[in-house]
C-alpha cells in the first residue's frame, strides 16, 4: 500500500479563506536520535509553505508513510511529484492519488499536527458576522473535528495570539483562544488513555522576502525589522517542534524575548499591559487584511 496519500480539505472554503494545505511535519532531529518513523502514519495540517515543503521532505525521505491534505488538489499532486522527484527510490515509497479517509487507508494514525489558519486583520466595526463565522470554523472547527479519533500524539501549533490578544485581530485572537482551551482541557480527559497533546504557541514566523534588490529601500528594511526582530525562522519551528515530540512536553512558547516578556507583563500587570496596547492603537490606522 502507498506511503502517501492526499485528501480533500473537509470544508467547503475557498482557497483565500482557507490558508494552508497540510502537509507533515518531524524527521530531522528524531533521524539524529536514530528512531525509525517507517512504521508510523503521520498527517499534520500547514499554513507556512516554506515549512510544509521542508518538512514533507525530510519526512518522506526518512522512510515514513506521508499523507497530505489540503484544499487545492492540484497543489498536493505538484507537491507529491516534487517528493517522487527529489527522493531517493531505494529510501522511500512512491506517492499515490487516493481520495479516501487516513483511516481507511493505514487503519490507525500516530502523530497529528495542526496548524491550519486564516488570520483577518480589521478594526471590529468592519468585520461582517460572516467573516467571524468563516474565521473560527477554520481555526477552531477544523482541527476539533479532525481530532475526534484515535491518535496516540497530538500537537497543535498555535499562534502567540491564543495566550496574547493584538489590537484589530478581534476574530483571529477568538478563534486562537478557543482551540486553546479546548486542547487544554482535551490534555486533561485524554490522558489516562496514553494520549499525549502538546500545544506550541509562536509568534511571527520569517518567510523569504519576496521584494527585489531594486525595492530594498530604507522604509521596506525598516518594515521587515519587526518580524524579523520579534518572529521565529521556520528551522527553528522544525527544531523546537520536533523536540516537543520526543519529549512529550505539554506545552511550549517559541518566541523571543519581548513577546514572553508581554506574556508575564499581561499575567502580573493587565493594567499596565491594557494602557501600551490602547496607547498603539491610538497611533494606528488599521488596514483590513485578510487570508
Amino acid at each position: 500500500m502507498s506511503p502517501i496519500r492526499i485528501c480533500t480539505s473537509v470544508f467547503k472554503l475557498t482557497l483565500s479563506q482557507m490558508l494552508g494545505w497540510s502537509g507533515l511535519y518531524l524527521l530531522h532531529s528524531v533521524l539524529k536520535k536514530n528512531m525509525n518513523y517507517h512504521s508510523e502514519t503521520s498527517c499534520c495540517k500547514f499554513v507556512y509553505i516554506v515549512i510544509i515543503l521542508e518538512c514533507a521532505k525530510l519526512f518522506h525521505t526518512g522512510g515514513a508513510r506521508l499523507i497530505l491534505c489540503g484544499s487545492n488538489w492540484e497543489k498536493l499532486e505538484t507537491q507529491a511529484e516534487r517528493l517522487i522527484s527529489e527522493s531517493d527510490p531505494t529510501l522511500t515509497f512512491p506517492p499515490k492519488l487516493v481520495i479516501s479517509e487516513i483511516l481507511e487507508c493505514y487503519g490507525c494514525l500516530d502523530v497529528l499536527i495542526f496548524n491550519s489558519s486564516m488570520k483577518v486583520k480589521a478594526p471590529v466595526q468592519c468585520l461582517s458576522l460572516e467573516m467571524d463565522r468563516i474565521v473560527i470554523d477554520v481555526n477552531y472547527f477544523g482541527p476539533i473535528t479532525l481530532v475526534k479519533g484515535k491518535t496516540p500524539v497530538i500537537h497543535l501549533v498555535n499562534s502567540i495570539q491564543g495566550k496574547l490578544t493584538v489590537p484589530f485581530r478581534t476574530s483571529y485572537a477568538a478563534s486562537k483562544h478557543a482551540v486553546q482551551a479546548f486542547f487544554d482541557c482535551l490534555r486533561a480527559e485524554v490522558q489516562e488513555y496514553g494520549i499525549t497533546i502538546s500545544t506550541v504557541n509562536h509568534t511571527f514566523i520569517q518567510t523569504p522576502s519576496t521584494n527585489s534588490a531594486d525595492e530594498i529601500t530604507e522604509k521596506s528594511m525598516w518594515t521587515d525589522f519587526k518580524p524579523k526582530s520579534l518572529g521565529v525562522t521556520p528551522k527553528e519551528m522544525d527544531t523546537e517542534l520536533l523536540k516537543t515530540l520526543s519529549s512529550k512536553k505539554k506545552e511550549v512558547l517559541v518566541a523571543r524575548s519581548i513577546p514572553k516578556a508581554a506574556l508575564y507583563v499581561r499575567s502580573l500587570f493587565p493594567n499596565l499591559f491594557f494602557a501600551i496596547m490602547a496607547a498603539g492603537v491610538r497611533n494606528t490606522v488599521p488596514i483590513p487584511e485578510d487570508g
